[in-house]
This record gives C-alpha cells, structure tokens and sequence, in this order.
C-alpha cells in the first residue's frame, strides 16, 4: 500500500535531517535546493512513481526518474536511500574520498537508483528523452520523470531538448522545474531574468501544469496525478513547481545564502530541532 500523508511527512522529515547532517558532516554541499526538493522527491518515490524491487539500468517495465540539477545529490541521495536502493548507513560516506556518494551523483561508482552523471548542469532532459523514446520504440507504457533548477533553464542545451520533446511528440515525459527563484549568485531575475517560464514552455508547445504550494505533499500529489492523466496526448508534460528554497529550517528559507553552505555545529542543532520526529532514525 502506498504512505498517506502523514508517513509522507514523517519521511519528509527524516530525510530533511539526512540532508543536514550530510553535508555538516564534510562542510560542504547544497542544502537549499535539497531543502526544497524533499516533498517532491519523497512523494515522487514512495508515491506516484511505478518502481520495481532492486535497480538495473535498462529500466525496462518501469517508471524512471532523472536528476539533471546534479548538486542537489543529498536529498537525491537520501530519497533513494530511504527507498531502498542501497544501505541507509551509506548516506554517511556523503563526499568522502572513494564513496559511491559524490557532490554530484556519477554512474561509474555504480550507485543503485543514479541512471545518469549531473552536476554538468542542462543536460538531464536530453538525456530523458532518449530514456522516454527508447519506452516507445520498446512499447513499454511507462513514464519518465525529471527534474530542473529554473536557474538551470538559463543554459541553453535545455531548449533545444524542450524543442525537440514536443516536435517528436514525446508525450511519456513529466519534466518538474524547481521554482524557487534563486540560485548561488542571487534571485533568479537578478542573475538572469527569463520572464514567464509558463508562456515560454506553452510558446514551444508543451502541457504546462503549475503547483503552487510546491512543498505541501497533498498539493504535489494532485498535481502529479493531473500530469499523468495529460501523457499520451501528444505532447510532453511540464510541471512547475513553486518552492522554498530552504524549507523546513527557518534561517534557510527566504534567501539564496545557502545555496550551497554548510551548517556550523550550533546551526545544525537548531536545524534538527525544527526537524524533530519520535519515529525518526538517523543513520
């Protein structure tokens, strides 16, 4: 049986504390947009996404989910811990010399639940439509899921994938941009402003869907639902997903300052404080 809700957000919880803890461990990596990509990830896996037991990397008869904003590897990481992919206890050799568990996930570690390198940023979409188009040519009816940083749409390789996905029809397709409004260097605007990304996706004519409250889990449920219920029609799908970069730990949210900044040891404290659950069990 699928989690409900509240499981949903007890995980959620549990793998925010992961978040933390990883990258205080080595004073190094990417919380914000880990922080706000959790409820999505956790839904995505334990939730809406058709997995089979154990990992191959055909994928074949199953859902498959690419991660083309690589940084964000620690919520990545422990979502597909915490699914089963590999031992739970791995999440703490997190950027450590010879870990399968690297900045940016790789494949040549051989780490169960990664399909593709991506810390190279705009190239997950390419690579899922080559996933999307092999499913069709092997009549195999199941989705491909990705995810972007809307920063990330500022390179250019993204819209020559977006031109091509719906000039080939490749409506298997549900690609999420993360919109959070922010990257290392600032806002979004202020770094590269790229107005309405809804009018641009619509302009090289995707289905575009919107979930406002990207980081409440009923919310992400139905708006995946409704993007699944649109493949097959034609055109890929795609969902932007407003989030808070940071979400979960107050002096996070709200600014682009930890983007990619480790917590000091006070600073991790009061972050598991805020992230408190008697069911958790940390690695």
């Amino acid at each position: 049986m699928k989690p409900n809700t509240q499981q949903l957000s007890d995980l959620t919880i549990q793998v925010r504390r992961d978040i933390l803890r990883m990258v205080h461990a080595v004073n190094s990596g990417h919380p914000g947009g880990s922080l706000g990509c959790t409820e999505f990830l956790v839904t995505l896996y334990q939730n809406i996404m058709d997995r089979k037991e154990g990992f191959d990397m055909n994928g074949i008869g199953e859902d498959l989910f690419f991660l083309s904003n690589g940084h964000i590897s620690p919520v990545f990481y422990s979502v597909l811990a915490r699914s089963g992919y590999f031992p739970i206890s791995e999440l703490a050799t997190f950027r450590l010399l010879d870990s399968r568990l690297q900045g940016h996930p790789t494949t040549h570690e051989g780490l169960p639940g990664v399909r593709i390198a991506s810390g190279s940023l705009g190239q997950g979409l390419s690579v899922a439509l080559g996933a999307a188009q092999a499913k069709k040519l092997n009549g195999d009816n199941h989705l491909i899921y990705t995810l972007h940083g809307d920063g990330e749409l500022q390179e250019g390789q993204n819209w020559e994938a977006i031109m091509y996905a719906s000039a080939k029809k490749v409506d298997n397709l549900i690609a999420t941009v993360d919109v959070n409004g922010k990257q290392i260097d600032g806002t979004t605007d202020e770094v590269l402003a790229m107005g309405s990304l809804r009018a641009k996706f619509e302009a090289f004519d995707w289905d575009v869907l919107e979930i406002k409250e990207g980081n409440n889990i009923d919310a992400i449920i139905a708006g995946l639902t409704d993007a699944k219920s649109r493949t097959g029609k034609g055109k890929p799908v795609c969902i932007l997903l407003y989030t808070e970069m940071g979400n979960g730990v107050d002096f996070m949210m709200h600014t682009h300052a930890w983007h990619g900044k480790a917590p000091n040891n006070e600073q991790l404290e009061n972050a598991l404080a805020q992230n408190y659950s008697k069911d958790q069990v940390d690695y």
